[in-house]
């Protein structure tokens, strides 16, 4: 049995699981809804303010998809009710980060500036303290569509291993490189 697929997601108070006709499940919670289509092999269960999957058989294809669906519906549910947030920082000299609404304006480097939209889904907040380098704060109920555009935003200048220079996530250990030797 799959350790994850056999674990129930238990429905916290405020939030309301829908099954659909064509094997699809909404949530809808507090923060907003969310809707995810289910493979038709798997069997979705709501009972006793929990929700349980069952698979067919103990084939490979099943036993993969039963841990998926169950932690794409955990991360709904705790979307929903709590909602995500990643940020990122900008190290370098220069580097410059502001937003309007959901229109993501960055300074990094290069002889433009880098103009982003962000989906309307996602909430963008972006803070500069003196001393402190830029950051961007994203927010929103969908973790797939979170860590997409996190990541979108990291790959315009990812960090490089000498000086760290670049966009990371708030948090990141980046594996640094010693500079050149001396020469002799």
């Amino acid at each position: 049995m799959s350790r994850i697929g056999k674990q129930p997601v238990v429905i916290p108070q405020g939030v309301i699981i829908t099954l659909g006709k064509d094997n699809s499940i909404t949530v809808k919670g507090p923060k907003g809804e969310l809707k995810e289509a289910i493979d038709r092999d798997i069997t979705v269960e709501v009972k006793d303010g929990q929700v349980n999957f069952i698979r067919p058989t103990d084939q490979i294809r099943h036993r993969a998809m039963h841990g998926l669906y169950r932690a794409l519906v955990a991360n709904m549910v705790k979307g929903v009710t709590e909602g995500y947030k990643k940020n990122l920082e900008l190290v370098g000299v220069g580097f410059k980060a502001s937003n309007q609404g959901n229109l993501l304006d960055l300074s990094l480097g290069y002889s433009h500036n880098i103009v982003v939209e962000i989906p309307k889904e996602l909430k963008v907040t972006t803070a500069q303290e003196k001393g402190q380098n830029p950051t961007i704060s994203l927010e929103g109920i969908d973790k797939q569509l979170l860590g997409q555009v996190a990541a979108k935003l990291r790959s315009l200048r990812k960090p490089e291993p000498y000086k760290g220079k670049g966009v990371k996530y708030a948090g990141e250990v980046l594996r640094r490189k010693a500079g050149k030797a001396a020469g002799k």
